[in-house]
């Protein structure tokens, strides 16, 4: 398969609220509209994860990033340019995403990606991907497609048919960020 075709064929599920698991620029992850909670739910309940357990969500540059957060610290933006690997950052009080992705402190996890197939899958969607690692809560993330449980791979609606046989890489830092500037490394 050709990526115009996976991207085409991810698109369409997830705009009738399905789940697909993909390849992204880490590990293969498990993902939806981050607008929708009702496919974010299906993840959660995939994943047997509680919702008091947020998950990311991808996007594909600066608008977007203002689309939800109306409030990014200056320092976000250094700390993207400056990243030599994957990098989450945790912001403040973000908008127009499922409830059900928001944690109890009003943060949300965010990673703008590098990806081609996620970079033109979210160019198409208009909207944030939801990405978690394509593992049942508590398991070990899969470090290569055929690592992946059946129960993962039989519980999503879609399976992007790229990169199956490449080794992922590890998962993003994570940095949580501040509206009043506070930084805290979550994950190296």
């Amino acid at each position: 398969m050709d990526i115009n075709t996976e991207i085409h064929n991810a698109f369409e599920i997830i705009k009738e609220g399905g789940i697909i698991l993909y390849p992204t620029d880490t590990v293969w992850g498990i993902g939806c509209d981050a607008t929708n909670p009702e496919a974010v739910a299906k993840i959660y309940a995939l994943k047997k994860r509680a919702e008091s357990q947020s998950m990311i969500v991808l996007m594909n540059g600066d608008r977007m990033l203002h689309h939800v957060f109306r409030e990014i610290p200056d320092v976000a933006w250094e700390i993207m340019d400056c990243a030599e690997k994957p990098t989450t950052l945790i912001l403040d009080n973000p908008l127009n995403v499922a409830a059900n992705l928001i944690s109890a402190d009003k943060s949300l996890g965010v990673r703008v990606v590098q990806d081609p197939f996620c970079f033109k899958l979210l160019e198409r969607m208009k909207k944030p991907l939801v990405s978690t690692s394509a593992n049942i809560s508590g398991q070990p993330t899969p470090k290569s497609f055929k690592e992946i449980s059946p129960e993962i791979i039989k519980g999503v609606d879609y399976v992007v048919n790229l990169h199956h046989e490449k080794i992922a890489g590890n998962p993003s830092s994570i940095i949580k960020l501040t509206n009043d500037l506070q930084v805290k490394i979550i994950r190296k």
